[in-house]
């Protein structure tokens, strides 16, 4: 019965997409017409975007069900129109992808948790124990937490990306302290350190040079810098540089007080995480290891009592 259901379902799915939902045979937009023909009202640099192969990991199967998935998004966006706080939360993680391939993927996390739930429900049809009631909770169940289930992993991916940027900081701040003293430029500096480093922090560094390159200032540049990544180390810094290069203060002196406050930040992180360990660490201790102390120190005295009788 499972088997013929999902067979049944695998082939009124195929059956639609071909029919149906290939890109022949979906109506060209307006702005699809158009766009061919406006290539001169880009804004950004085309040399900044990447393929589609690099966009989506399934290859042909993946501008087979990118329209689909198109559709799809766009109806979700319907019932969470918070898009741009998404598209700073994509940004302040590192994915360089839209919000519509973000909620993509929720869709495809939400099937994927769902084809769980219809797997253990066959399970248990199997085994002559089925409840309709039950298998329609835990279907739903599997498709919302699916969905909520991505949404959490980018908060944990943002909040990653974040910790590895505060603790390159100081390194790259006083790499580039040293190549400001040496002669260098600001963007010179900027060019060394993406060049001769690795990690989140330089990759930012290389957005922000293209940029640059692309025909934006430096300033604007690092401000967009800072949006992206919205840590408050990175926007004094970028503050920091910025007044430095309008008022013609030492940058270099500027870079190494800003790495000195950084490391001080993360010294002052770590006395607090300490205190709360230590406040942390008498819960065992109180309820655990003492009531067992005070056991073996009373239970001799109390034998002798009752041999004593």
């Amino acid at each position: 019965m499972i088997l013929a259901l999902v067979l049944g379902l695998a082939l009124g799915s195929g059956l639609w997409l071909v029919l149906v939902r290939i890109p022949q045979m979906r109506p060209v937009t307006f702005s699809q017409r158009v766009a061919p023909h406006l290539r001169a009202g880009r804004n950004g640099s085309r040399m900044l975007g990447e393929p589609f192969s690099a966009q989506t990991p399934f290859g042909p199967l993946g501008r087979i069900l990118g329209p689909v998935l198109g559709d799809l998004a766009k109806i979700s966006q319907r019932f969470n129109p918070s898009s741009e706080a998404l598209a700073r939360r994509l940004l302040r993680a590192g994915l360089r992808m839209s919000v519509l391939d973000f909620r993509a993927q929720q869709l495809l996390w939400s099937a994927g948790m769902t084809l769980v739930g219809a797997v253990l429900i066959g399970v248990n049809m199997a085994a002559g124990r089925f409840n309709p009631m039950l298998a329609l909770v835990v279907l739903i169940f599997c498709a919302v937490g699916g969905y909520l289930l991505r949404d959490w992993y980018l908060g944990q991916q943002s909040s990653k990306r974040s910790r590895r940027i505060l603790n390159q900081f100081p390194t790259i701040a006083e790499l580039m302290a040293l190549a400001v003293a040496a002669g260098e430029s600001t963007v010179g500096s900027i060019e060394r350190v993406a060049r001769t480093s690795k990690g989140a922090l330089s990759e930012e560094f290389s957005l922000t040079l293209a940029h640059v390159r692309a025909g934006a200032t430096l300033a604007e540049a690092l401000a967009e810098m800072a949006d992206r990544i919205r840590l408050t180390a990175m926007t004094r810094f970028v503050d920091a540089i910025t007044v430095a290069s309008e008022r013609g203060t030492p940058i270099a002196a500027v870079m190494r007080a800003q790495a000195q406050d950084v490391r001080d930040a993360a010294k002052r992180e770590l006395m607090e995480t300490a205190g709360k360990k230590e406040i942390g660490m008498m819960v065992p201790i109180v309820f655990g290891v003492l009531p067992l102390t005070i056991v073996f120190a009373v239970f001799p005295g109390l034998s002798l009592i009752d041999m004593n009788y």
